[in-house]
């Protein structure tokens, strides 16, 4: 008996370290599997209610409403009806288009309407408070993307978010963690609000309560028998324009009735063989991104090495270069008509400023140039891809987590404080991050500039990669950087989402790096070319997914980063 016991435990011994082995040759990071389709978002709920729409036969549009719809259910700090966002779709034979729903400034919004009589910010009003809000854009942009690609009725793909915000679900350790240390003084000081993120006692839900959110669930019933009028019309507008009457806010019913969510071409691009299609402005992604790659794809980043010191100057000296020209030349596309995106986008403008780069000595960023204040750190984003191999990547926010932190009576979702991304002081630009610059100053139906990249690379024809992240001003950056991970380092989709990163922006002229992104040694190396450098704890939250064509395998990665994340195939 004690040597078959003895014989049970070499052999368990084995298996586990056979196991970990395999972890450590994959750098201890592993991948979700799927054969038909995939979804990876922030809250494992909405992944598995997309992930049951595409079983039952829809589309990656269709699994992508009822995501994100969820979403707004399950994830109130950044998923959303009360905000806006990017949708990127490329098809399996090899077509892509992008769905614009950015949220816009109200008709009655006007350029200084943040400024005191001396020329500065009056209160932070550009992000606190009910002037902060912009009309809101996510359910058009969903409509119009599922009237023009949807193949499910538009009803049945409301029908999940609904029952979860009537029945409700329990509340996650997540969710109490994030009110309970930051926003349960906030939530308090409106009585819509607290309705509904607090119980009646004023206490936070525990994990595990079920949350119920009876409001949320009218509204969205609406939305589901009337489509975009049982938002932008009808009760649910006229409840919202009457709070913000009410509260000195700016939205009207006309605002809400004039708004439409526009479908664009995306931007697009090629790295070392592959195509890269982003989100065109008024988000920045794109454009900044596809500059990015373009002057990077001039070094040998394989051989250099994936982080070395050298590595991160040259990511840090791409990122300086193109987020100056994000903020020279970005904004709303139908206010800036003749922005330079195919010479943006350029080899040839890529290879004009690779030539300013010195190999080991960092630039300077001259504060009397651009830089730009970018949407807070709670955006979020899902990737999905259907059995027919079409794919969507969308990255839609509040701006920053809950947004304004604003519920209107009756209605149970947040409201978004996007009109902080807007240039608020016309003519200033400093070394803190103010710019003044003309394409992203404030105007009446004006979308704010962004820098959500929802992202798909492909080859020969099919999605290979989707991506996207939240994150604010670092979005752009994370999203290079899993692109380059899987690319140039050969990284599976766990690894490169996972693997640690950094972010430099222009202004302030400084790097940041993940806490445990880089060794000691490395970080010195860095500093020693000339850079600053500082700690942050995390960089955004990928969500990614990468099919492999020749075996037919999807494999599928929801950042650890997002405590409530998940991946949900079949």
């Amino acid at each position: 008996m004690k040597k078959n016991y003895l014989k049970f435990v070499a052999v368990l011994s084995l298996l586990v370290f056979l196991f970990l082995q395999s972890l450590y040759a994959t750098g201890g990071k592993l991948p979700a599997y799927a054969k038909h389709g995939m979804v990876t978002s922030s809250s494992i709920i909405a992944s598995e209610v997309g992930r049951d729409v595409l079983k039952s036969g829809g589309n990656a549009v269709d699994a992508a409403v009822a995501t994100a719809l969820t979403l707004a259910v399950t994830w109130p700090s950044a998923g959303n009806i009360g905000g806006g966002g990017f949708m990127i779709y490329y098809s399996h034979d090899g077509k892509a288009t992008a769905f614009d729903f950015r949220e816009k400034a109200p008709l009655a919004a006007f350029e200084k309407m943040y400024l005191t009589p001396d020329g500065k910010i009056r209160n932070n009003s550009n992000h606190d408070g009910i002037l902060a809000v912009g009309v809101p854009g996510t359910v058009a942009g969903l409509y119009l993307a599922h009237q023009k690609l949807g193949r499910k009725p538009w009803k049945e793909l409301v029908a999940p978010a609904i029952k979860l915000a009537g029945k409700g679900f329990p509340y996650t350790w997540a969710l109490h963690r994030a009110v309970t240390s930051y926003y349960a003084k906030i939530f308090k000081k409106y009585p819509s609000t607290a309705k509904k993120m607090l119980k009646k006692s004023g206490q936070v839900y525990e994990p595990g309560e079920i949350w119920r959110q009876p409001d949320l669930a009218k509204t969205l019933k609406r939305i589901q028998k009337y489509g975009r009028d049982g938002f932008y019309k009808g009760e649910t507008a006229r409840k919202l324009a009457d709070f913000m009457k009410k509260n000195g806010g700016l939205i009207t019913g006309e605002d809400l009735a004039k708004y439409q969510a526009v479908e664009r071409k995306p931007i697009h691009g090629t790295y070392r063989g592959y195509d890269v299609y982003s989100m065109c402005p008024p988000s920045s992604g794109g454009v900044v991104l596809v500059e990015m790659l373009n002057i990077l794809e001039g070094y040998n980043l394989k051989e250099i090495g994936w982080n070395s010191a050298l590595y991160l100057h040259l990511l840090t000296e791409a990122m300086r270069r193109a987020y100056a020209d994000r903020a020279y030349y970005l904004g709303d596309p139908d206010f800036n008509p003749d922005m330079p995106l195919d010479k943006l986008t350029s080899k040839s403008h890529a290879a004009a400023l690779r030539k300013s780069i010195q190999l080991f000595k960092a630039s300077q960023s001259d504060s009397a140039s651009f830089s730009q204040i970018y949407e807070g750190d709670h955006t979020t984003h899902f990737s999905i891809i259907d059995a027919n191999g079409n794919a969507v990547s969308m990255t839609f926010t509040l701006e920053r987590s809950f947004g304004s932190k604003i519920v209107a009576d009756g209605l149970g979702f947040l409201l978004n404080n996007e009109m902080g991304d807007f240039n608020p002081i016309p003519g200033v630009t400093d070394s803190r991050g103010h710019i003044g610059t003309p394409p992203n100053r404030i105007a009446p139906e004006k979308r704010m500039l962004s820098s959500m990249t929802p992202t798909i690379v492909a080859k020969a024809n099919k999605p290979v990669l989707l991506i996207g992240s939240p994150g604010g001003r670092t979005i752009i950056n994370t999203v290079l950087q899993v692109i380059l991970n899987v690319i140039d380092h050969e990284m599976n989709i766990a690894q490169a989402v996972e693997a640690g990163r950094i972010h430099h922006q222009w202004l302030p002229d400084v790097t940041s790096f993940e806490r445990w992104a880089v060794s000691k040694d490395t970080r010195q190396l860095y500093e020693n070319m000339g850079h600053k450098v500082r700690i942050r704890n995390y960089q955004g939250s990928a969500m990614g997914i990468y099919i492999d064509w020749k075996t037919g395998l999807i494999t599928g990665a929801a950042d650890s980063r997002s405590p409530d994340g998940g991946v949900a195939g079949f």
